[in-house]
């Protein structure tokens, strides 16, 4: 629970408390509890999140801003509790975050790459002149229609 603009030590937290720290709805917590990715208890009606389950759902919405699906998530959590002191949990993250990286900068080069291909484009398009006795556009420089682009 956040009080004061400081996180305050609370052995539960309500549904509230969770989607006001954590700045979700109250549908998305219970959209993961129904992926099995946190188990709150339950007292009658009312969901009781533990400390475990807060440290749980901050893993799962860092996890959702790199880009994992929460059925990655999900294994990696999983991973916690296998009795290796998370090193397989850690490893297994670790190589998964790496991959995600390498994907990442490959998505970035072909975005660079599509960025510098439209600017030339947009930069040929913008210097195109309307010649009125063809009724034609064309490269000042040449007089002539624009070159078609190269296929690679």
């Amino acid at each position: 629970m956040i009080e004061n603009g400081k996180l305050k030590k609370h052995d539960t937290f309500t549904i509230k408390d969770l989607s006001d720290e954590f700045d979700i709805t109250p549908r998305t917590l219970r959209h993961y509890e129904d992926q099995g990715l946190i188990s709150p208890e339950r007292i009658g009606q009312t969901r009781v999140y533990h400390h475990a389950d807060r440290v749980r759902l901050a893993w799962i919405l860092r996890g959702k801003r790199v880009g994992f699906s929460l059925t990655e998530i999900g294994e990696m959590l999983d991973l916690y509790d296998i009795g290796d002191e998370r090193e397989t949990q850690r490893n297994v993250t670790l190589t998964r975050c790496e991959e995600r990286i390498n994907a990442l900068k490959a998505q970035k080069e072909d975005i660079d790459a599509t960025i510098a291909e439209l600017n030339e484009f947009c930069g040929l398009l913008d210097n195109l002149e309307y010649c009125r006795d063809t009724q034609k556009w064309i490269e000042p420089s040449t007089g002539k229609p624009p070159n078609p682009p190269h296929s690679t």
